[in-house]
């Protein structure tokens, strides 16, 4: 089945004085103690030259790339490459909510960029294609794959708050017993190995709790995100008002968890071929799954603790460089 399918990354920049101007505005100053304000959240560490070489060397089937920034764009980037859409934040996101530094408020308007196709995937810009990515990795019968499993959510965080503020809007318009029962073989799968232990464990509980949620490139439909506001419209422009993250918020998660009890996906073990690398505990691990391209697909996320913090991104580029050495017509 052929279909048309987008990426939607979002990048910042930190280091732009008038970013540094708006947010100092609203926060004052970067807070390494904070989760919403540390710099790891919005440092760039020059890797997304090799994000767009991964594209067009693993997914050349891609049709329009949507780079959202508030206004931002790296030095090198060809602007004028047709499959490039510079998307800022006041073109889809309502004004009186910006300046905003909350990627979850980014992330829940993604359905009113212009021209976005139905199939989309959407990239954090910690995430790269290591690998050739065909478009089944992502669809397949014009539906999402994606893993269909619990797991144990403790709550404590601030990301695990906000995944259980999802789960809330889910159990409001959704029956557990029902939906596990029509979809009894997406469920219940042998695919997802170990992965779905939980699942079976809360097969009597009434309640959905948090979805399995692989850090990483996710598909989905427009028609999703749009379905989901018909439901929730107080709630998500509620949240809209946070400029940093909050405990109150809701997040993507709750788009792709709603896509899953709709039946729109396909049953696939993402961890199959995707890895997340925290770089505060396991950077060597994640320079050698570059080297040796051991995933189609890795995030490496940020922590303001890494040892030897230069040390460790040199080495990571010397990683993406080794299998992306040459410019991609991206870059000027």
């Amino acid at each position: 089945m052929f279909m048309n399918i987008d990426f939607v990354i979002t990048w910042v920049d930190m280091d732009d004085p008038k970013w540094r101007a708006d947010f100092a505005a609203y926060s004052g100053k970067i807070d390494n103690k904070k989760n919403e304000v540390s710099e790891a959240r919005f440092r760039d560490h020059g890797f997304l030259k090799y994000w767009f070489r991964g594209v067009e060397n693993f997914a050349p089937w891609v049709r329009k790339i949507h780079f959202v920034t508030c206004g931002q764009r790296p030095e090198w980037l060809n602007i004028n490459h047709p499959k490039l859409n510079l998307v800022n934040h006041d073109d889809y996101i309502p004004k009186q909510f910006l300046p905003n530094f909350n990627s979850c408020v980014l992330e829940i308007y993604l359905h009113k960029i212009k021209g976005l196709s139905e199939h989309f995937v959407y990239f954090n810009d910690d995430c790269f294609l290591i690998k050739n990515a065909t478009t089944e990795r992502f669809f397949v019968d014009g539906l999402p794959n994606d893993i269909a499993a619990f797991r144990y959510n403790s709550g404590i965080g601030l990301w695990a708050k906000t995944l259980k503020n999802n789960i809330r809007i889910i159990n409001k318009n959704f029956d557990k017993r029902e939906v596990l029962k029509r979809d009894n073989d997406k469920w219940y799968n042998p695919i997802y190995g170990s992965k779905a232990r939980l699942t079976y464990l809360l097969k009597w509980y009434p309640k959905f709790i948090t979805l399995r949620t692989p850090h990483n490139a996710q598909p989905y439909l427009k028609s999703t995100f749009e379905e989901v506001w018909s439901v929730a419209e107080k709630e998500l422009t509620g949240m809209s008002a946070h400029r940093f993250r909050s405990s109150e918020d809701y997040t993507p998660e709750l788009f792709r968890t709603w896509q899953i009890c709709q039946s729109h996906f396909n049953p696939y073990n993402t961890y199959e071929n995707t890895k997340m690398f925290p770089l505060m505990i396991r950077s060597k691990q994640a320079i050698d799954a570059i080297r040796e391209q051991s995933y189609s697909l890795v995030c490496l996320n940020d922590n303001s603790l890494i040892r030897n913090y230069e040390q460790t991104m040199d080495a990571i580029e010397a990683a993406f460089a080794s299998i992306l050495p040459y410019k991609s017509d991206f870059e000027l």
